[in-house]
């Protein structure tokens, strides 16, 4: 008795006992679905729900998954976001079949792998297409992409701006920023019947000083003596505004925690102020 792929044991006619190989091993990231069909609009719909007589069985694998397999790297547009509605599930996946064992002992093509009973698969997996699938009634866990989707829709803390001095400034004297809300927030989400608990961080603080100038920082700035954000001013009145960057991880059903594909922004409420030119004043100490 021999293994070989179905190609090959059509080739080899007779000279083959049972040529039904062992499976391939499951492909990370993949889903092997019973039945993937198309409707009128040309969209693919997936689910596990086949009869009898259906000739294949289907893998859905990411384009990612595939191009890296192939020696390649993940490209660009293997992550693009299909449309979707509020309820749908909808990946770019690549489609893939292969061979089913029918009840008359033979596969579609008519290839008799020899006793193998009705269901069994047999061959390679076939490349179908790639494209967006609707893979809602496989009701997979929440993808990243469709926690982002959550996550850029959480109610985040809007953070405001402090100054000190607080009310006026002088000219020549750093006005010091800071902001005082919290940085950390969780939420837990009910996506699909899913439990995702989601812990939103402030990463990044934009803040704009009013007269021109933009402030990159990490943290959320401290009041004084512990400044670490602060700036310079001539005479004038100024509005600085905090513009925040968010991101995140998530985990689902109290699995693994992930990152959060992307990033989110909050504008905190202003702060306007007047900055004083200081002017020498001459005394008399005798008077």
């Amino acid at each position: 008795m021999c293994c070989l792929s179905v190609e090959s044991a059509q080739a080899a006619g007779d000279d083959c006992g049972l040529v039904i190989c062992p499976s391939i091993q499951p492909v990370e990231d993949a889903l092997e679905v019973a039945y993937v069909s198309q409707n009128s609009d040309g969209q693919w719909i997936a689910n596990n729900v086949a009869d009898a007589t259906q000739p294949y069985r289907f893998r859905l694998r990411t384009p990612c998954e595939v191009d890296t397999a192939a020696g390649g790297i993940c490209r660009p547009d293997d992550d693009v976001l299909c449309p979707a509605n509020p309820d749908q599930v909808v990946q770019l996946r690549v489609l893939e079949r292969q061979r089913l064992v029918l009840a008359d002992g033979r596969t579609v093509d008519g290839f008799d792998p020899l006793g193998a009973p009705a269901g069994t698969p047999v061959g390679d997996w076939l490349p179908l297409g790639r494209g967006c699938v609707d893979i809602t009634a496989l009701n997979p866990p929440p993808s990243p992409g469709e926690v982002f989707r959550y996550f850029q829709e959480l109610p985040l803390p809007d953070l405001p701006t402090q100054q000190q001095p607080p009310g006026n400034a002088l000219a020549g004297l750093p006005v010091v920023f800071y902001t005082d809300g919290p940085t950390t927030e969780t939420f837990t989400v009910d996506i699909r019947g899913f439990t995702v608990d989601i812990v939103a961080t402030a990463s990044a603080f934009t803040w704009d000083t009013g007269d021109g100038t933009v402030l990159q920082t990490t943290d959320p700035g401290a009041p004084y003596p512990n400044h670490t954000v602060s700036h310079d001013y001539r005479s004038g009145t100024y509005t600085a505004s905090l513009t925040t960057t968010w991101s995140g991880t998530f985990s689902v059903n109290g699995g693994a925690t992930a990152d959060v594909p992307g990033t989110t922004t909050t504008d905190g409420l202003p702060a306007t102020f007047t900055v004083l030119q200081a002017s020498p004043v001459l005394t008399n100490p005798f008077d």
